[in-house]
C-alpha cells in the first residue's frame, strides 16, 4: 500500500508512518520544513516538502498520484493562534481532498477531534474553540465529497506508551487515548472497509486495537 500523510513530522504522523514502514507499506510524509526531513525519513518514509497552507491543488496532486490512501493528521499545533486553526486543519484538510480527487486517490482518513461536532460550551479559549470550529468545517467539508472516506475523532492526546486497547465507537466518553494506539487505530482503519464512511470517537479502554476496528459494523 502507498499511504500519503498530511502533516508528515506530526508526533501521530511519525509513529503511523514508522508502523506502516515496518510491514512494507511505502509511505510519503507531507512536511513544510525542509529541517523536517531526517525525522520523518527515520521512520522509513519518505518526505515530500510541500506547505499545505500556502501550495494549490495543482502543485499538491502530483505527489498523490499513485496512492492508495491518503491521510490528514496536520495540524496547526500548540501556541498557533485562531487564524491557523482555521488554514491547518480546515484549509489543509480541504486541499488535501481537492488533490486527492485530482489525483484519483478515493480514501481518505481524517485525523479529527472528539467534540468537533458540538458547539464549543460557553466560556471556552477563544483559541481552542477555533480549533473545534476548524475540525468541524474539515469533516462537514470532506462528508460531502464521494470519497472513500473515514473520520477518526481521538479523546485527549498523550505521548504515554501505547496500551493496545482502545475503546472505538460511534460515541465514547470522553477521555484520554495515546498517541501510539491513534496510529494503530488508523493502520487498521486503512485495512478496513467497513469504516469507510464511518465517523469514529476513541478513547483508551479494554478492547485490543485489531478487534475494535474488526467489529466496526459496515457503513457501506
Amino acid at each position: 500500500m502507498r499511504v500519503v500523510i498530511a502533516g508528515g513530522h506530526g508526533k501521530i504522523a511519525l509513529i503511523l508512518s514508522r508502523l506502516l514502514a515496518a510491514r512494507g507499506d511505502e509511505v510519503v510524509g507531507l512536511i513544510r520544513n525542509p529541517a523536517q526531513t531526517g525525522d520523518v525519513e527515520a521512520t522509513g518514509a519518505r518526505a515530500v516538502v510541500c506547505d499545505l497552507e500556502s501550495a494549490a491543488t495543482a502543485e499538491l496532486a502530483p505527489h498523490l498520484v499513485g496512492a492508495d490512501a491518503v491521510v490528514f493528521a496536520a495540524g496547526a499545533g500548540p501556541g498557533s493562534g485562531a487564524p491557523r486553526k482555521d488554514t491547518v486543519d480546515r484549509g489543509a484538510s480541504v486541499l488535501l481532498a481537492d488533490a486527492a480527487t485530482a489525483a484519483g486517490v478515493r480514501r481518505y482518513v481524517q485525523i479529527s477531534s472528539i467534540n468537533a461536532d458540538k458547539a464549543p460550551p460557553p466560556g471556552t479559549d477563544d483559541v481552542f474553540a477555533a480549533y473545534l470550529r476548524a475540525k468541524k468545517a474539515a469533516e462537514d467539508d470532506l462528508r460531502a465529497r464521494p470519497l472513500d472516506w473515514t473520520i477518526l475523532r481521538p479523546g485527549r492526546l498523550t505521548d504515554d506508551p501505547p496500551a493496545g486497547t482502545v475503546r472505538l465507537a460511534e460515541h465514547v466518553d470522553s477521555g484520554a487515548v495515546t498517541r501510539a494506539d491513534v496510529a494503530a487505530v488508523v493502520v487498521g482503519l486503512l485495512d478496513t472497509p467497513a469504516s469507510i464512511g464511518a465517523v469514529l470517537e476513541l478513547v483508551g479502554g479494554d478492547t485490543p486495537v485489531d478487534e475494535a476496528v474488526a467489529t466496526l459494523p459496515g457503513r457501506r
